[in-house]
């Protein structure tokens, strides 16, 4: 019995270190002078373009590999698994779903407002009701706005393999 319990409670420490160190990012100034935390695969952030770019070239394409530089609008209020991307420009277009490659890594609660630069695959995507209303659940949207999602939605999406949460200032 004892050692059932301590097994069970080492599998509770051992689960909880692993999801912790998922959102803790590493250091990193890169050869372009790019100051930040990398989270999910590391990456040269020389040759990234801006959001609006990215915006402009996706009106003729599908899909790109792109290293691309935004704004967080928001991050799941959950774990971190996701987040919204927009224009630095105040009259910029739409935002953009960010999902972590292989679930591999989480973004930090409190990153909202900040700038990153991302590696990885933009690309456009049907979003049916139920995930709408779930990504409105993680957000913390007030109900009424999650019962107004009645049908599913194109976006903007990016598949990150590697994220760099810029130095605030």
């Amino acid at each position: 019995m004892l050692r059932a319990c301590f097994l069970s409670i080492l599998t509770l420490f051992l689960i909880s270190s692993c999801n912790s160190q998922q959102s803790e990012g590493k250091p990193v100034t890169d050869q372009s002078g790019v100051d930040g935390l990398v989270f999910g695969e590391a990456f040269k952030a020389d040759g990234h373009i801006t959001y609006d770019a990215l915006l402009a070239k996706l009106s003729s394409q599908d899909s790109m590999d792109v290293k691309v530089v935004g704004k967080i609008e928001g991050v799941c209020q959950k774990k971190g698994c996701w987040m919204n991307i927009v224009s630095e420009d105040p009259k910029g277009g739409e935002s953009m779903f960010v999902k972590f490659k292989d679930y591999g890594f989480f973004m930090p609660l409190d990153c909202s407002g900040r700038k990153v630069i991302m590696n990885g695959q933009a690309f456009r995507e049907v979003t049916p009701i139920d995930e709408l209303k779930h990504y409105a659940e993680d957000a913390k949207k007030p109900q009424e706005e999650i019962d107004a999602i009645t049908e599913p939605k194109v976006e903007l999406k990016f598949m990150a393999s590697g994220v760099i949460l810029l130095e605030e200032g």
